[in-house]
């Protein structure tokens, strides 16, 4: 197999090593949240609504008499919704995470000499800074609950507990930052959390364990009967769809009956830690990690190859032993591979 042009291979995978599961709900109360017998699985409940025209029309479906028209059509709909009980005031959002070692190692190469250049340039990294920046910001996003998603926003407060077979942690989620990792704010008792936490997750990407395994259980206060918000699916065969009567126009996530929350979500949420981006600022705050810097809710890259702080430009300089500019871009790559993904060079880019 032909090799890539300046040694990069044309095979090349890592597994991510920040593995959470699905994020299952549960409602409950607050003064029994402690109590697993106080709660209760929420399913997810189809309702039929009738909904008024409401997009933006064009000039000519302004004139009164063609919207009126418009009005008489009905926009009927079948949406899945999902709320606690009226005697739940307090959802619970349970999932697991396990933190993986062996990121020395790729689970594809088919160039041994960058392989070996690569291992050299991880150890280096983790001699120097034992992964304890890229845990410390896994370990306040534990904290913070910023896997709830919208759940957070309508939250009185929350309660983030965090066991291993050791430990149990409990984090007020309000209490922790949200567009930084600074600590300036947090108590003793709060730092003192983090910090372990934090040196457990470092441990194992340092490959001084083979894994760590973390139970989460966030409790947020949203009120009795509210709605809350599990994982929303991709419909796909939208065209398709729009001439099907009695098709569902909002498909909710759920396992087994019981409302949950993807994976993927719950992982994008952990390592929404990237601060080293060029444009960073802290109104907008931390993105998730990802190649060319992307937030889809923005539609806009951050990290570009113009501005060579995309991970490709990064990584292939350091991967072959190169000392990359700042200590920022070195923690954004190695977060980059912990992620994980294909980053092998095609066959076209070499031409």
């Amino acid at each position: 197999m032909a090799k890539a042009k300046n040694n990069i291979p044309s095979v090349l995978a890592f597994e991510k090593k920040l593995v959470p599961s699905d994020g299952f709900f549960y409602g409950t109360t607050w003064e029994n949240r402690l109590d697993a017998a106080s709660s209760r699985p929420l399913s997810l409940v189809e309702k039929a609504v009738r909904g008024t025209i409401s997009n933006r029309l064009s000039a000519k479906d302004a004139d009164p008499a063609k919207l009126n028209a418009k009005m008489e059509v009905p926009n009927l709909q079948r949406v899945d919704s999902c709320a606690l009980g009226m005697e739940q005031d307090t959802l619970r959002l349970s999932f697991t995470l396990k933190v993986l070692s062996g990121i020395a190692h790729p689970s594809a190469c088919n160039l041994p000499e960058f392989q070996e250049s690569y291992e050299k340039t991880v150890k280096a990294y983790m001699e120097q800074y034992g992964f304890r920046e890229i845990a410390h910001r896994y370990a306040i996003n534990l904290a913070n609950g910023r896997y709830l998603w919208r759940n957070r926003l309508s939250a009185e407060e929350i309660e983030v507990h965090v066991t291993d077979d050791v430990h149990t942690w409990i984090f007020s989620a309000y209490d922790f930052p949200w567009k930084d990792f600074e600590e300036d704010d947090l108590t003793d008792e709060e730092k003192q959390g983090v910090k372990e936490l934090a040196a457990e997750i470092a441990d194992a990407l340092c490959g001084k364990k083979s894994s760590a395994f973390f139970h989460i259980d966030a409790y947020a206060r949203v009120g009795e009967g509210q709605e809350v918000y599990p994982s929303q699916e991709l419909v796909l065969d939208t065209n398709s769809r729009k001439n099907e009567k009695g098709k569902k126009s909002k498909i909710l996530y759920q396992v087994d009956g019981i409302a949950a929350m993807h994976s993927q979500k719950i992982g994008n949420a952990l390592r929404t830690i990237d601060t080293w981006y060029p444009a960073y600022e802290k109104k907008l705050g931390p993105i998730a990690v990802e190649p060319y810097g992307a937030v889809t809710s923005r539609s806009q890259a951050f990290r570009t190859s113009k501005e060579k702080a995309d991970f490709y430009t990064l990584f292939d300089s350091y991967a072959l032993g190169n000392q990359l500019s700042t200590e920022e871009d070195e923690h954004y790559v190695m977060a980059m591979l912990v992620r994980g993904g294909v980053f092998g060079q095609g066959s076209k880019e070499n031409e």
